[in-house]
């Protein structure tokens, strides 16, 4: 698999609402961002179909990764780059047997740094801890605090995401903890200007990445 790191843009359907989400999915993809997740919650199955296959389309226009969240069906239709799991959703080995071995699977491992040792041993692609800060989508997770980070990045060999609050304000200090991924729901989409903010967070990030090459 090619480097997977950076700002990592997770489309909420709830979040964003029906009507924005192509519009505002469109306008951080044209801001520079490489890798989207679909989350979501509230559609239909045939709706969910539809965006999906939209947004495989767009994020090829664009040379960005398209993740599936929690649904093997989905992604294998639409031939997505990869999907992530939840705690509820099947395992890293049979979401491998389903979808072959070059498919981008990423593991909630919320802040139970084991859970993470696990999802490493059985191939997932990389690991997500969070909250790291306080989140406005999902305001009762369990907090991940950035020397876990600091632990995982030390320990493991496949890449970090962060989720959870992140803002151009905070992120900073999760990649100075070692964060590979900064995962980005509400600052992103809700923000007045999505691709400003997303122009912003790639700039913080691209600036971090030249100071750890000196």
């Amino acid at each position: 698999m090619t480097e997977f790191k950076g700002l990592y843009a997770i489309a909420d359907a709830e979040c964003i609402g029906k009507d924005f989400l192509i519009e505002k999915i469109s306008e951080v993809l044209t801001a520079g961002v490489k890798i989207l997740q679909y989350r979501d919650k509230i559609n239909s199955v045939e709706e969910k179909a539809l965006i999906a296959h939209k947004l495989r389309c767009i994020t090829r226009t664009f040379g960005c990764k398209l993740i599936i969240n929690d649904n093997i069906t989905l992604a294998n239709m639409v031939d997505a780059d990869g999907v992530h799991l939840g705690k509820e959703d099947l395992s890293i080995d049979e979401a491998r047997k389903l979808l072959g071995p070059n498919k981008i699977i990423g593991a909630s491992c919320y802040n139970q740094f084991n859970k993470a040792l696990q999802a490493q041993e059985q191939s997932a692609s990389y690991v997500a801890f969070g909250s790291i800060y306080n989140s406005p989508t999902k305001p009762n997770a369990p907090t991940a605090k950035l020397s876990l980070i600091s632990k995982a990045r030390k320990e493991l060999n496949i890449p970090i995401c962060v989720i959870g609050g992140i803002t151009i304000h905070n992120v900073l200090p999760a990649l100075q903890a070692g964060a590979d991924l900064i995962a980005v729901i509400s600052a992103l989409f809700n923000a007045t200007d999505p691709s400003k903010t997303t122009a912003e967070f790639l700039n913080i990030i691209h600036k971090f990445d030249l100071t750890t090459l000196v």
